[in-house]
């Protein structure tokens, strides 16, 4: 694979990359690159987290791209996940490393790293985090206190400093040439890239991921990223979110409440699910009507199936239905598994009892 078709499939997974120059530089000068993303574990994982996360890491690493998954329990500690029992956070962790396997994860260049387990026995990590907080200002590391899924106030707890910093040093630990993350975590990559010349580390290319919208339709006066951030798909609005587990019943039914308005491509969940999961998995779809509505139509591209919708040609409910139909069947090896594997049967159980500290 020459280094085009690498930037092309990075392309496709990427919402923005900063900077696409950097990325080309790194491809041709270095042979092992290492990618990373941090997951707190804190309760169900959804389809944006699960399968969706799958899609792009398999696509990343079919580049020759090494990805580390940074399974931050000590993150999910400082944001109060389980009111910070760690027995709880470790359990989750392990829930959430077997929906990546179950839902077909490549594993031959993917690694497992936990916070807890690699930080003591680094402890030089702390010296980072502390140099990385004498060059930044308070103000700049609370902007990005939507990492934490927060607002900024002056109400949240301290840890709301110091998780930005932690996350920036996880960066330089790592060893990570690329931060892959979700645009909703791009504040804190960008301040990574802006702090670290000043202590001699080498900035990371960002690589960011588009994040999946919510099933239903929020009101928001935001523009660009943060509207995006603002809207997607949240575990805290259970009703917006398609979790990995969801049976058939369920994936119908929020299917059938969600925002698809008609005719429209932009803030559409149901189209973006087609686009960025459905498409990813299927070279192309059936959409099932009755005859008098002008009976089964074969879709084998997003953008033919984009064009009919603009055009009026397939009706809102139809196209809900037959998505459904998708994300459904594309769950079911993960269902299977979780009821077949005895395991990952009492990981499941374990997770779903536990309450989730909001």
């Amino acid at each position: 694979m020459d280094i085009e078709d690498k930037i092309n499939i990075i392309k496709s997974l990427a919402a923005e990359i900063v900077t696409e120059e950097e990325l080309r530089e790194l491809l041709k000068t270095k042979r092992q690159i290492i990618a990373y993303d941090g997951f707190e574990p804190s309760g169900q994982i959804h389809i944006a987290q699960g399968l969706m996360r799958t899609i792009t890491v398999n696509k990343l690493t079919s580049t020759g791209i090494k990805f580390r998954f940074w399974v931050a329990d000590w993150f999910a500690m400082l944001n109060n996940k389980f009111d910070g029992d760690m027995g709880k956070i470790r359990l989750v962790g392990e829930y959430f490393i077997e929906v990546w396997k179950a839902c077909g994860l490549n594993m031959k260049n993917v690694e497992f790293i936990w916070t807890s387990d690699f930080i003591k026995k680094h402890p030089e990590y702390w010296e980072t985090v502390l140099r990385l907080s004498m060059h930044a200002s308070v103000q700049r590391v609370l902007r990005c206190g939507q990492i934490m899924g927060r607002e900024d106030s002056v109400n949240n707890p301290a840890a709301q400093i110091l998780y930005p910093l932690m996350q920036a040093a996880d960066i330089h630990h790592l060893e990570a040439d690329i931060a892959q993350l979700g645009l909703d975590q791009r504040k804190v990559n960008m301040l990574a890239r802006e702090v670290f010349p000043k202590l001699g580390f080498k900035p990371p290319v960002v690589i960011s991921h588009h994040m999946l919208l919510g099933l239903q339709f929020t009101e928001s006066n935001l523009e660009g990223i943060e509207k995006k951030i603002a809207i997607k798909m949240s575990k805290s609005k259970p009703e917006t979110a398609i979790f990995m587990t969801d049976s058939k019943e369920e994936i119908f039914r929020k299917f059938s409440k969600a925002y698809c308005p008609e005719g429209q491509e932009q803030d559409n969940p149901i189209l973006e699910y087609a686009k960025y999961i459905v498409f990813e998995k299927c070279n192309k779809i059936t959409i099932e009507r009755p005859a008098k509505f002008g009976g089964n139509l074969t879709v084998k591209s997003y953008d033919g199936l984009r064009d009919l919708f603009i055009d009026k040609k397939i009706h809102p409910m139809d196209l809900k239905n037959c998505i459904a139909k998708y994300i459904n069947e594309l769950l079911e090896p993960v269902r299977q598994h979780f009821e077949n594997n005895k395991k990952a049967k009492e990981l499941k159980e374990k997770v779903l009892s536990f309450k989730v500290t909001r």
